[in-house]
């Protein structure tokens, strides 16, 4: 990626819509674990990483969850700030370095869905290490949750952001990422 300032403006703007979005948008999806809410604040970060490569990715959710955990979800603290970092750069990394090896429509829903896939497995393994030694709790108390609660709602949360990031990529990549105008030539290519 060149860090170039029309690309630092455009990440800024993804950043900002992500803090926005989680404030505007967050609702628990299992009464048994309201503390776990969804929220599209992943869709700009993976739009992002889409666009400009993993490594952006990665800065777009370490900026993101910090401006996050310091405001709209300063309640979790650095242990909100780290779950997030750690979900959402397994998402953007995995989906956007199988975008960037195959850019197509296919690679893209390889992409999403093996993201989707591996955020919810890596979030398993860090909900049994890491909420233990943030909530002062046995991991014995965790565990029970990782099936049943923990590894579906992040399947979930996943897929409805990669879902909607799949939806929109293209018109947004389009005038957004590559400035085209809105007179350009429709490509006849299977690329998004």
């Amino acid at each position: 990626m060149k860090f170039t300032t029309r690309n630092l403006v455009i990440m800024a703007f993804f950043i900002a819509l992500s803090v926005v979005l989680v404030y505007l948008i967050h609702f628990p999806i299992f009464p048994a674990a309201a503390y776990l809410e969804y929220d599209p604040a992943d869709i700009p970060i993976l739009i992002g990483a889409f666009a400009f490569g993993p490594v952006a990715g990665i800065l777009l959710t370490l900026v993101a969850s910090g401006i996050q955990a310091l405001t709209v979800s300063a309640a979790s603290g650095l242990y909100g700030f780290l779950m997030h970092a750690i979900a959402t750069s397994t998402l953007v990394v995995v989906a956007s370095a199988i975008y960037r090896f195959r850019h197509t429509r296919a690679g893209a829903i390889i992409g999403l869905g093996c993201g989707t896939v591996a955020m919810s497995v890596v979030m398993v393994i860090a909900n049994h290490f890491v909420t233990p030694l943030f909530l002062m709790v046995p991991a014995s108390a965790v565990d029970p949750l990782l099936l049943p609660i923990i590894a579906p709602f992040n399947l979930i949360k996943a897929g409805i952001n990669s879902t909607v990031t799949f939806l929109v990529y293209k018109s947004i990549s389009k005038y957004i990422i590559h400035g085209s105008g809105f007179g350009a030539k429709k490509s006849a290519d299977n690329k998004i």
